[in-house]
């Protein structure tokens, strides 16, 4: 039977009755004759023809910066997040942040606040943290082939190192004299710093950690035979020795310093820095990034190269 002949005998048999129906009804059984009927009725009513779309999806910017400001920020709640879509001109409900955060598996405020990673952790402390770390050079002296001691320290945040002694055969007093320099009151370049992270040189006295501590310092020695905890300052003694030092014989202390002062203040001007998004530490002033001749400057006979505009 096709449509038309189903709506006929449903029609019929609705008012006929089910008791009736289970007499006369041989074709098919009451249920389905009924249930005919019921069909009939939403078919009537069925309104499905004319529905329009429904709201459109969140734009996959949008739910991108969802994402990112929930991550970066634990502790901002679903309000927060949509207050700082608005002054982006992104004007969105809680609950679609909510669900955006749900469907993404990013857990709410009170949970995600609890859950500090140690990269955050560092991030937060940034500005505060240094390093030190030594590297050694061969030296031709009159008395032969002499290993001299650099004592360096670098600020994390910056990358600007300091080099804070050169010694053949440093001592616990040369360190704390050291130490002294480093958190002098009008220049020392821990000024300001509250961790100094080291590794378990026994060079690194108790009279070392103990001025550093009155100046506010606190130091942070590693667990053993873990360098890429102190990565920062690693990189730069294989910076200085794969730019550098590694290409030079040296005769005498005074040409070793003469050396490594002109490599800082390469690397501090000159040399751009991966870990800062290629920028350098500093710029000199007199230079220009658009207008001007290019000029080069060169360091150590040419081994160490600078290109830059000269400002008009």
């Amino acid at each position: 039977m096709n449509d038309d002949q189903r709506r006929r005998l449903a029609a019929q048999g609705k008012s006929l009755g089910r008791k009736l129906l289970s007499t006369c009804c041989s074709i098919v059984t009451p249920d389905t004759i009924l249930r005919w009927h019921r069909k009939l009725i939403a078919m009537k009513y069925d309104g499905s023809a004319n529905r329009k779309p429904g709201r459109p999806r969140i734009a996959v910017c949008i739910r991108r910066l969802v994402q990112r400001m929930a991550q970066e920020n634990r502790t901002w709640g679903y309000g927060r997040i949509q207050g700082a879509l608005a002054n982006l001109g992104h004007h969105i409900c809680k609950t679609t942040v909510r669900r955006v955060l749900k469907e993404h598996g990013i857990e709410p405020a009170p949970e995600r606040s609890r859950k500090t990673t140690w990269n955050e952790f560092i991030q937060n402390h940034w500005a505060s943290l240094a390093a030190c770390d030594f590297f050694t050079v061969e030296v031709w002296t009159p008395f032969g082939l002499v290993r001299y001691m650099v004592f360096f320290v670098i600020e994390l945040s910056t990358r600007r190192v300091e080099i804070a002694g050169i010694a053949p055969d440093p001592n616990g007093s040369w360190m704390n004299q050291v130490a002294r320099n480093l958190t002098d009151c009008l220049d020392g370049f821990l000024l300001g710093k509250r961790y100094l992270i080291h590794d378990r040189d026994p060079l690194y006295t108790a009279q070392f950690t103990m001025t550093l501590s009155a100046a506010g310092v606190s130091c942070v020695q590693l667990p053993a035979k873990s360098p890429n905890l102190n990565a920062y300052a690693e990189r730069y003694v294989r910076s200085i020795k794969s730019e550098c030092l590694d290409r030079m014989i040296f005769f005498g202390e005074k040409h070793l310093r003469h050396v490594v002062t002109e490599y800082v203040a390469h690397y501090h001007f000159e040399r751009n820095h991966q870990g800062i998004d290629n920028r350098l530490i500093e710029r000199s002033e007199g230079h220009s990034e658009e207008f001007g001749p290019i000029q080069l400057r060169t360091r150590l006979g040419g081994m160490l190269k600078y290109y830059y505009r000269s400002a008009a």
